[in-house]
């Protein structure tokens, strides 16, 4: 209806239920458009928000395991942020086989996963998000908004990280283009694949916060075989550097003379002292010594 321009009621009750810019997210001629719902969507006006039956999760999320979401709890009184979404038609066009881990969702969130898996844990019954099915203009399109919102918030641990840039890579078809789309040189796509050449034992040592980043980009030019019993050989090195580090230097005579004189100590203090330092061998010895110092 036009701005200001004056209508009767019969009007309003055509304008209601699947055709009202208000009521139709949820309608029947919505939910099942013949189109699909990439199709009525583009008949409809943006939604900014749904029930979260209608949302899945990217199955190419590049974030793997149980996530700690405590830090969102909150987004059951609030959502700060919206979750960036792609219509399940337009997901499908890219990745068909992927089908029935969709379910009977609508839409795909790309970026915000943690806070639908959040708005799952804590009770919140919907979703805002934006529709950006331009964002699935190709599979290294939609793995790039995946990867970058990570990356660049540190969300993925070093080892998620290395397999979404592995997959981007084969995307992309090069690794010069996937260090172009995710903004980063070269030399970081080629360090961050070359991690996924370790040991499964020190892959899990590096994603633990145990193995260094650095340390792990040389032990992966090694044969798989030897990385462990390198690493292993490295860590036993570092230990008895750390030990030598540690050991008191021997005190001379000259710094143990000048203590003896600061501190005032006599014979009648010294003797007993180092007759329990030393054994009855070790008194002849000194009284033997010291005869020669003084003669």
């Amino acid at each position: 209806m036009a701005r200001g321009k004056r209508t009767d009621l019969a009007s309003l009750v055509h304008s209601t239920g699947a055709h009202s810019l208000v009521d139709g997210w949820n309608s029947p001629e919505r939910t099942s458009h013949p189109g699909g719902w990439g199709e009525a969507l583009l008949n409809s006006p943006p939604a900014t928000s749904a029930a979260l039956a209608d949302l899945v999760a990217n199955p190419r999320n590049p974030r793997e395991g149980d996530q700690n979401l405590e830090d969102l709890a909150s987004i059951q009184e609030i959502q700060l942020q919206p979750a960036l979404v792609v219509t399940r038609a337009a997901y499908l066009k890219l990745w068909p086989e992927d089908e029935p881990e969709l379910g009977t969702a609508k839409l795909v969130v790309v970026n915000g996963c943690r806070r639908l898996a959040a708005a799952q844990k804590f009770g919140r019954d919907t979703l805002e998000f934006v529709i950006k099915d331009e964002v699935a203009a190709s599979r290294a399109a939609l793995r790039t908004a995946a990867i970058r919102e990570n990356v660049e918030r540190e969300n993925l641990d070093v080892i998620e990280e290395a397999r979404a840039v592995e997959g981007l890579v084969a995307d992309c078809g090069t690794a010069s283009a996937a260090a172009v789309a995710l903004g980063k040189t070269e030399a970081w796509v080629s360090q961050r694949r070359a991690l996924l050449k370790l040991a499964p034992q020190l892959q899990q040592k590096l994603r633990a916060g145990e193995l260094a980043i650095r340390v792990a980009r040389g032990l992966a030019q090694v044969p798989e075989e030897q990385q462990v019993a390198r690493w292993q050989a490295a860590l036993i090195k570092t230990e008895g550097e750390k030990a030598e580090r540690k050991r008191p230097e021997p005190i001379g005579i000259d710094q143990l003379a000048k203590s003896f004189k600061k501190w005032g100590v006599g014979a009648e203090t010294l003797a007993p002292a180092l007759v329990a330092h030393l054994d009855r061998d070790g008194v002849h010895a000194l009284i033997a010594e010291l005869r020669q110092l003084v003669s």
